[in-house]
């Protein structure tokens, strides 16, 4: 196992509409209205921005993202990841009965000196504190979509 590669998986389900769920997900710009560990988004080109990220941690990320596929019709948002953290990110968004399935995917590894010394006495943490981030990201989508 190489403890600087991570990849992690997660499903949220939401009781509101899909398309709704999408463009909430593509505006990139309101990450900070309703997920907190989302701190700042910096647009940096049509396609491209940074966000800074600080979860439980005492340390914030500095992560670049372009957009590489965006499909409304398969409810699928893509971006290349750089800076703090090397990869991929991926939010798929389908319809689930009344309200919609949303499936989380990453493939990353730190491109921080500091994280790739820590990552194998802190990798569970790590994943704990990215466990965190993200059932708060669910959480504050769900507040920001009106729903619960």
């Amino acid at each position: 196992m190489d403890p600087n590669h991570y990849r992690f998986r997660g499903v949220w389900r939401l009781a509101a509409p899909a398309p709704e769920v999408f463009a909430a997900l593509e505006d990139v710009q309101s990450y900070p209205l309703w997920w907190p560990e989302i701190r700042e988004v910096r647009q940096t080109g049509e396609e491209s921005g940074e966000v800074v990220v600080r979860a439980l941690l005492p340390y914030r990320l500095v992560i670049g993202l372009e957009s590489r596929r965006r499909d409304p019709a398969a409810g699928v948002l893509e971006a290349a990841m750089w800076g703090d953290l090397d990869g991929w990110s991926r939010f798929t968004v389908t319809p689930d009965g009344r309200g919609s399935r949303v499936l989380f995917e990453e493939d990353t590894r730190p491109g921080k000196a500091l994280l790739r010394r820590l990552a194998l006495p802190l990798h569970p943490v790590f994943r704990a504190n990215h466990a965190v981030m993200m059932r708060r990201g669910r959480r504050g989508l769900a507040g920001y979509l009106g729903i619960s």
